[in-house]
């Protein structure tokens, strides 16, 4: 167990350019506390004691804000940075080496039974606000970029941004460049297709003044 204990201290250490001491990290961190609570629940969660299991983590996310399902498994050297927020399923499978960031959910997409929410791989990167929702497995050393919405499974070393997330980057190729100084912007192009109708009804109403008055003429 403390040899646990010191792992998880030093995988903050190693992530977090802002931990000064183990003492400050084993006393502060959210995200550090939340993990140890999981395996306490998670615990009682195999041994079928579900509602102590499930006391445990509302404890926990109440402490934290960081709700992880007393059923969800995860693996070694695991980092929550910065883990407001942060909701972790109960089918969820998370490997070696993974960090998560603020917000990230790794949730489900309705009330399917059985394994309903992702498979993390080892050596993942989920940014700030991103939602991977569904059965499926995010491949290792990939990076799901901020506020991205995952809802298919994503290849092995492959980075995925947007709404829907998309792969942009595999094994080093970039796919798909995106032309970040040209991107659309809806709302100006539906203020451009309004003048352009303004100015076609404006002609409209000129020829028919033209030709009320020929008529009168």
């Amino acid at each position: 167990m403390w040899a646990k204990i010191r792992t998880d201290i030093q995988t903050v250490m190693d992530n977090d350019p802002a931990a000064r001491n183990r003492l400050e990290v084993a006393l502060t961190y959210a995200g550090l506390h939340a993990i140890w609570a999981h395996r306490l629940a998670h615990w009682f969660y195999n041994k079928r004691w579900f509602t102590i299991a499930r006391l445990i983590s509302q404890f926990s996310r109440f402490m934290t804000g960081i709700e992880i399902h007393p059923g969800a498994r995860i693996g070694q050297r695991f980092f929550i940075d910065h883990g407001m927020g942060v909701v972790i399923g109960e089918t969820c499978e998370i490997g070696d080496d993974v960090i998560l960031y603020q917000g990230v959910t790794l949730g489900g997409t309705g009330k399917e039974k059985g394994k309903r929410h992702p498979t993390i791989g080892n050596n993942v990167v989920i940014s700030s606000g991103a939602k991977v929702l569904g059965s499926f497995t995010v491949g290792d050393n990939s990076q799901v970029g901020a506020n991205a919405v995952v809802l298919h499974e994503v290849p092995p070393n492959s980075t995925v941004v947007g709404i829907p997330g998309r792969v942009v980057k595999q094994d080093g190729v970039r796919l798909n460049r995106l032309d970040h100084a040209n991107l659309p912007d809806p709302v100006i192009d539906m203020f451009r297709r309004q003048q352009q109708q303004i100015e076609e009804l404006q002609q409209q109403l000129a020829q028919i003044r033209e030709g009320e008055k020929s008529h009168d003429d």
